[in-house]
């Protein structure tokens, strides 16, 4: 019976709930009247026109407080609101219109009927929230109980110690309510099986939660074997980054692949369903620790404003412009020089976001300085977000002079442009690896900075400001899905070197500080996010491989799975990146964003040697330009020979 009661037509179940409240409101006015006068009582005319009349009342009303478009398996404390204040309205409604009636009635024929008495108004309200309100919390507890029954004793549901060995076992990880509907939900798709629950709870311990026994985490090991189990799914989508963290770390150590349910913020959003699962983000491994964002800060250089953003199809450009659109901009300029990732991005910017504001889509050059003064001219421009750069070590280290172009020139290109047509605010996306940099990629980035830096004292017209950060996780590029990609297809996983580490962070947070570092300028500013602590990158690429239920393949392991490949350094590559040139730094409005005070070149210096810089590129003359790019950079400090393809191949 409640399968087909579970398998109805919506309409079908409002007919049934509407019919049953019609029932019940006579009934519970019938009840009414024989509760007050202590006896069965018999309606007569004018009572049953009243008795009748609750239905026609009260239904409308019901209707009108949406008590037939919720669910009752998922009846709230909000749902049971609403059927409180209909309930009122409804018995406040039918006593005006027994009043109306008994007053007319009484008129009609010269003496006062009692059509009903005053408390029955009181009794059939308290009755109708007893029974109404009372129906509806029992429905749901007998379809959320059948539902469980119906998981727990499916005539196709198999003990865990009688599934075959294709089948996949798995425990779960939260005995509260999300594990409880991940349970139900394995059941529909029958492709994972259940044999448990863990839990951090000791009330919890021991206990049965919907047909399935409360383990211990120390329990785990001793389940795996016993139950032959291959994956864990966490189910707490509402825990905290380091609670994450700290469960991922308790269970990479087992031979199972971990999975985790999404969190709430992206079910609420639609993004995913309760019933699907997510391999472990490896933001889940960094434990960092967010911090709430200023939205004053935000939106001081956006909202309402025109904004460019350079390399808008990049991976930090792109997910710039997704948050410039939550932020409600003026006008959003995408500037890019691929025409697929623009045309990519601005196809999402325009299909995903609901926006009233206008997005251009702009292709070209950063180093058309006369296509950037129009573009900045003709849409006044109020801020820049400059993201346009090469950014890839081993790339920029075979294309020297293509690196320089477009980080040093074309960064110069912007800024000279922002300052000529009075843009207010240009915001430098810069990085860890222009610090004492080993490699040209770096020592561009640090002569970008100090073309900012030494333009900022030169003109009041437009503040400059750099941002740097480490590594975002998943970029283009990003060790991170090489590592994922190369485990899908049996290894090996390449590490340059044992001793490796890197800072990461996640692109989201990367650019909500940059964002919000960008509106603390004063003028030269040099920001440096708060990276939390390095990662070593072998122990990143062996918890990878750990947390999807394989095994290193190593010297002590030679069973193992996946074999972890020690190719050496790059040329250019550093062991470890830094964000600080000196120790003079100062702390801001966020604790994760630091305002750094650094050595700069006053600009008449610094255009002697970008002018000469730019000879020698125009000529290739490779030797000379490092030479060059090292009296700018001091600190740079190359780590290998010249690797440009056409300067060794000219030679």
């Amino acid at each position: 019976m409640f399968n087909k009661l579970s398998n109805i037509s919506r309409l079908s179940k409002q007919l049934i709930m509407i019919f049953t409240d019609s029932v019940l409101l006579i009934v519970i006015l019938w009840a009414s009247y024989s509760i007050r006068l202590d006896i069965w009582y018999l309606p007569k005319d004018d009572t049953i026109r009243l008795i009748l009349a609750a239905p026609l009342i009260g239904i409308p009303i019901f209707s009108i407080f949406g008590l037939y478009k919720s669910v009752i398996r998922h009846i709230d404390l909000k749902s049971l609101w609403y059927l409180f204040l209909a309930i009122s309205t409804y018995a406040f409604l039918w006593a005006i219109f027994g009043y109306l009636i008994q007053t007319n009635f009484a008129a009609l024929r010269g003496f006062f009927i009692d059509v009903f008495p005053r408390s029955v108004i009181i009794i059939n309200w308290l009755l109708a929230l007893i029974v109404i309100g009372g129906s509806r919390v029992i429905a749901r507890f007998i379809f959320n109980e059948y539902d469980k029954f119906l998981f727990f004793n499916s005539k196709n549901k198999t003990e865990p110690d009688k599934l075959n060995e294709n089948q996949t076992r798995v425990l779960i990880y939260g005995a509260g309510s999300a594990g409880i509907q991940l349970a139900s939900a394995l059941n529909i798709t029958r492709k994972l099986y259940p044999v448990g629950f863990i839990d951090d709870s000791k009330e919890l311990l021991g206990s049965n939660v919907s047909g399935l026994k409360v383990f211990s985490v120390n329990d785990i090991e001793d389940l795996i074997n016993k139950f032959k189990v291959n994956e864990i799914l966490i189910a707490i989508p509402s825990a905290s980054r380091s609670n994450r963290f700290n469960i991922t770390e308790k269970l990479e150590r087992y031979p199972v692949k971990v999975r985790m349910l999404p969190g709430l913020t992206e079910i609420a959003q639609g993004k995913v369903k309760i019933d699907e699962l997510l391999q472990v983000s490896i933001k889940d491994l960094l434990g960092r620790k967010s911090v709430e964002p200023n939205e004053l800060l935000l939106g001081k250089n956006i909202t309402n404003k025109t904004v460019v953003v350079t390399g808008a199809g990049g991976s930090i450009g792109s997910e710039l412009c997704r948050q410039i659109t939550f932020l409600k901009p003026k006008t959003l300029i995408l500037y890019e020089i691929n025409e697929l990732a623009l045309y990519e991005i601005d196809k999402e910017l325009n299909s995903s976001f609901t926006h009233s504001f206008k997005i251009y889509p702009i292709l070209g050059n950063v180093n058309n300085k006369n296509r950037l003064k129009n573009l900045f001219n003709q849409f006044e421009v109020d801020t820049i977000y400059h993201a346009a750069a090469y950014k890839h070590v081993p790339m920029v280290e075979l294309n020297n002079s293509e690196g320089i172009n477009n980080n040093i020139f074309g960064t110069l290109n912007c800024a000279s442009a922002a300052v000529e047509t009075g843009v207010k605010n240009f915001v430098l996306i810069s990085t860890d690896k222009a610090v004492r940099p080993t490699n040209t990629m770096g020592a561009t980035k640090r002569v970008a900075e100090l073309i900012l830096q030494s333009l900022a004292v030169t003109q009041n017209n437009t503040k400059f400001s750099m941002v740097r950060f480490g590594n975002v996780l998943n970029s283009s590029g990003s060790v991170i899905p090489l590592f994922k990609k190369q485990i899908i297809e049996g290894g090996p996983v390449t590490v340059t070197d044992k001793k490796i580490i890197r800072y990461f962070m996640t692109v989201t947070e990367a650019v909500e500080l940059t964002i919000q570092a960008g509106a603390m300028a004063t003028g030269g500013d040099v920001f440096v996010l708060d990276m939390g602590k390095p990662v070593q990158i072998q122990e990143l690429a062996q918890k990878l491989i750990r947390l999807s239920g394989l095994k290193v393949k190593d010297d002590i392991n030679p069973d193992g799975d996946i074999e972890i490949k020690y190719t050496g350094l790059r040329p250019g590559e550093k062991l470890y990146e830094e964000l600080l040139i000196g120790d003079n730094v100062t702390k801001t409005e966020n604790p994760l964003i630091m305002r750094a005070k650094e050595e700069m070149t006053t600009w008449d210096e610094l255009k002697i040697s970008l002018d000469k810089l730019q000879n020698l590129n125009e000529d290739f003359d490779h030797e000379k330009l490092r030479q060059i790019l090292i009296k700018i950079v001091p600190a740079f400090n190359p780590q290998s020979e010249i690797n440009d393809i056409m300067h060794l191949n000219k030679n």
